[in-house]
């Protein structure tokens, strides 16, 4: 009698719990669709395998991937996120990681589309003195701008290194603005509560949270960087506001990296807009009602209110072709082709972005060839001396928000986990996707050499 043959199984087991309403049924849909009836099985957790060795896919959050298991079973179990990716997603490694790649290629087209940060790490405002000791270029501009109109200053803008969500965002021309920012989020001292009226304990929580300093303090960011604030910046009208009522907007594109290393920018993209019309950075309104002109300036829609929100979120593509007078130009701007000319931009940036964190700070981004992951990157757009415009990336945020994408981009976010099944997950699985349309734009692929 011929012994049975033991014939391995090749069944997907996947475990998916986004553990986000919005993105749970769009994965599911996106698995049903675009893999081979039969290919996959949902379980609960890992420990329903019918073997460690079966085939499995984890697409969950960050802090609930079994990376153990996929080390110990590299062959066979691919997972959404990369272990290491510093390199990317802290604005102060970001800043390190373009850094060092402009100094080692100096032609790099980081050079025009990074603007230069200067970082340093303070815990309290009485020592920010020391802290920015070599921070040569903050201290010339000020030494420029002292004898300078405030309309007429280099602007800055501070960004707290590990936050998330806008939060920290300042802006600032001079050293006594800077040192008044610290000194805002700087605790009340031992003596100071001594001195002072007793406070009930909700006082005391409510000042923890209050609006005026977000709810935040200089030790517990720590890690800042200082750029050249991006003036003036393309305006725009929102969908549902007046033509003439022109905002700050960025540019959320969805960028897709699989195994070590191939990356694609999602073709669809997302136009961010401020809560407010645009005021420049020397206007009165900031030093009168900082956190008023603050909603002028930043255009992360999770900072805005409900009713602020409402209309803030446009397709990039379907932003109008002629683009109106803007403020500070004397002549209509670029050409109808300027939105190919961003993407253009956008995707050549975005390109050597990834590869100079995996070669150049391969200690701090190390991609595996066995995990794929999601990024939103967002894109200022200025508008240059001759009237062209220029794309700028801000930062690169892992587990990005899809929620901001609204009832009205739930398609734009179906279509972007379509593609990331097509391209990050079948492949791995020596699977055949379903047709692509082809709004996976890849951008790099590189051999790093890991198997």
């Amino acid at each position: 009698m011929t012994a049975a043959v033991s014939v391995p199984d090749s069944k997907i087991y996947a475990v998916v719990n986004y553990e986000d309403v919005y993105v749970q049924p769009i994965i599911l849909a996106a698995l049903e669709k675009r893999l081979p009836l039969a290919t996959f099985e949902l379980i609960a957790t890992i420990s329903s395998l019918p073997s460690p060795s079966a085939r499995l896919l984890q697409f969950v959050q960050y802090e609930s991937i079994d990376f153990d298991h996929l080390m110990d079973h590299s062959s066979t179990s691919l997972t959404n996120a990369y272990i290491i990716r510093k390199a990317l997603i802290r604005k102060h490694y970001l800043s390190t990681t373009i850094a060092n790649w402009i100094t080692k290629y100096p032609d790099t087209v980081l050079k025009k589309h990074v603007k230069p940060s200067v970082e340093f790490e303070v815990d309290y405002a009485e020592f920010l003195d020391d802290a920015l000791v070599e921070a040569w270029d903050l201290k010339e501009s000020w030494a420029r701008n002292e004898e300078k109109e405030e309309e007429a200053r280099e602007w800055w803008i501070l960004k707290p290194g590990m936050s998330d969500r806008g939060q920290g965002i300042r802006l600032f021309s001079s050293e006594e603005e800077l040192t008044s920012i610290f000194e805002e989020w700087d605790p009340p001292s031992d003596d100071e509560d001594e001195e002072g009226d007793a406070r009930s304990d909700a006082e005391e929580a409510s000042e923890k949270e209050g609006d005026d300093n977000d709810g935040i303090m200089t030790s517990q960011l720590r890690h800042f960087i200082a750029q050249p604030y991006i003036h003036p910046p393309l305006l725009l009208s929102p969908p549902t506001s007046p033509a003439s009522e022109l905002r700050k907007f960025h540019v959320r594109t969805y960028v897709l990296a699989t195994g070590a290393l191939k990356v694609y920018v999602y073709r669809p993209m997302l136009a961010l807009f401020a809560a407010r019309p645009y005021v420049p950075p020397w206007d009165h309104v900031l030093q009168d009602d900082r956190e008023e002109a603050m909603r002028a300036h930043l255009t992360n829609t999770c900072l805005q209110d409900t009713g602020d929100r409402e209309g803030s979120v446009g397709l990039f593509w379907s932003l109008p072709d002629d683009v109106p007078t803007q403020p500070w130009l004397a002549t209509p701007s670029a050409s109808r082709n300027w939105k190919k000319a961003i993407f253009d931009q956008l995707c050549a940036t975005t390109a050597s972005t990834f590869e100079a964190a995996a070669r150049g700070m391969s200690i701090h981004f190390q991609p595996l060839p066995n995990a794929f992951e999601i990024f939103g990157l967002d894109y200022m757009v200025s508008v240059e001396d001759d009237g062209e415009f220029r794309c700028w990336l801000l930062e690169v945020n892992a587990f990005p928000d899809f929620r901001q994408s609204g009832q009205e981009g739930k398609d734009l976010v179906q279509g972007l986990f379509d593609g990331v099944v097509d391209k990050g997950i079948a492949p791995f699985f020596g699977l055949a996707a379903k047709d692509d349309d082809g709004d996976m734009v890849q951008v790099l692929d590189i051999d790093l050499g890991r198997r």
